[in-house]
């Protein structure tokens, strides 16, 4: 691990969190509001049940995942990076995309620190440190390196809080407490929670439908990352885009296979399972796997090439001779719907693929540029999913 060895050095020689105040703690050319007095520390509760004090609003924070600007720009809509004084690199890599859109018109977006994961062992404490964070906002995920490498008490000794956040593991019950804590550290409480009530009026409108109707249930595969490796069946179980699934009146194949979020089919409990549809997950994955057959869904994808490659996957073994290969009912669907406050949008969108006819009216694209245009300071441009045999307004 990249710094373990040099902490453990510096924990040996002095001791004290005094020590590495004075070692690592570089004074910032720009104070805090946090420094300056105009906060209020006051308890929060994350989303790993710890009471965590912060001075809010925060005025400098670390995301440690890049994607949490899905709801950061959000809420702070007129500069949505004038509070990130670090992030992991993930939205460059992972959503080249989306990434561009902002550094077109936030071109300072390209000076924000950046670094690997906790969990990876490639986290810059000593540079968390010179940033001066008010507090540094990590994925739940991250909870088991960053207390195993002692990162927690050595962070908390200098006065910086790490508060854990969800929205991948158990996004349908974590992303509405996500986003109040976000709208509470930063001081946009009630803007927190007109995105809220928008997101649940949005999910209703499938939700409803469905409750109303009780249509029987097609039996739906989810492949996930498709394209980012060459594993086979990556999936979820009852959970994330399972979940979704679910909710949009389908029922997910993994959802008994796979105990936890994340997990994995073989290709013979597919074929057994026999599905009436697959949904694959997938997204710009150039800067992991260049010129792979991950599906380049997501803002202003070439469609045309993204059904091409989609039309690949017909192919593989474990869709042999399942329903959903007889009738070509593919799809794929940006990836990145499975860890924002946009999951909304996957619903929607699932439902018009498993029930094209209840939901004949419904406009995916619409409900996301709406979103676009009410909360975010970027245009929305369409390309975020796409079907092998295009149904109403599915390109």
């Amino acid at each position: 691990m990249k710094l373990r060895k040099p902490l453990l050095w510096i924990a040996g020689i002095a001791g004290t969190a005094l020590a590495l105040f004075y070692l690592f703690y570089t004074p910032s050319p720009v104070p805090s509001q946090a420094a300056t007095g105009d906060a209020k520390k006051t308890t929060i509760t994350d989303l790993a049940g710890r009471k965590v004090p912060v001075k809010i609003p925060v005025q400098r924070v670390i995301l440690g995942e890049g994607r949490q600007l899905y709801l950061v720009a959000a809420l702070d809509t007129d500069n949505p990076i004038q509070r990130i004084v670090g992030w992991r690199k993930d939205l460059v890599q992972a959503d080249p995309d989306t990434y561009a859109q902002y550094r077109q018109k936030f071109p300072k977006i390209a000076d924000i620190p950046s670094f690997g994961g906790f969990e990876e062992g490639s986290f810059d404490i000593e540079q968390a440190i010179t940033q001066q964070p008010d507090a540094i906002l990590l994925n739940i995920e991250a909870q088991r390196a960053t207390e195993d490498a002692q990162y927690i008490e050595k962070l908390d000794a200098l006065g910086i809080p790490v508060v854990y956040v969800d929205f991948r593991h158990n996004p349908m019950a974590n992303t509405e407490p996500t986003m109040r804590l976000f709208g509470k550290l930063f001081g946009k409480e009630a803007r927190a929670e007109e995105l809220i009530a928008f997101r649940t009026a949005q999910i209703k409108r499938v939700t409803d439908v469905i409750a109303a109707h009780q249509p029987p249930r097609p039996k739906v595969f989810i492949e996930r990352i498709g394209g980012y490796s060459e594993d086979c069946c990556l999936s979820f179980g009852d959970e994330n885009f399972g979940r979704y699934v679910e909710l949009a009146g389908g029922s997910n194949i993994a959802k008994t296979l796979i105990p936890a979020t994340f997990g994995q089919l073989n290709p013979e409990q597919i074929i057994a399972a026999n599905p009436d549809q697959i949904v694959v997950t997938s997204a710009n994955w150039e800067a992991f796997a260049p010129g792979g057959k991950w599906i380049g869904v997501g803002p202003g994808a070439d469609l045309a090439e993204a059904r091409r490659k989609l039309q690949a996957y017909t192919a593989r073994p474990a869709y042999a001779g399942v329903k959903a290969n007889q009738d070509q009912a593919f799809h794929a669907i940006w990836h990145q719907f499975y860890n924002s406050p946009y999951q909304f949008i996957a619903i929607q969108q699932l439902a018009k693929w498993l029930h094209p006819d209840l939901f004949a009216t419904l406009d995916p694209d619409a409900s996301f540029r709406a979103l676009h245009e009410r909360f975010l300071p970027i245009a929305y441009t369409p390309g975020y999913f796409v079907s092998l045999k295009p149904q109403g307004t599915q390109p």
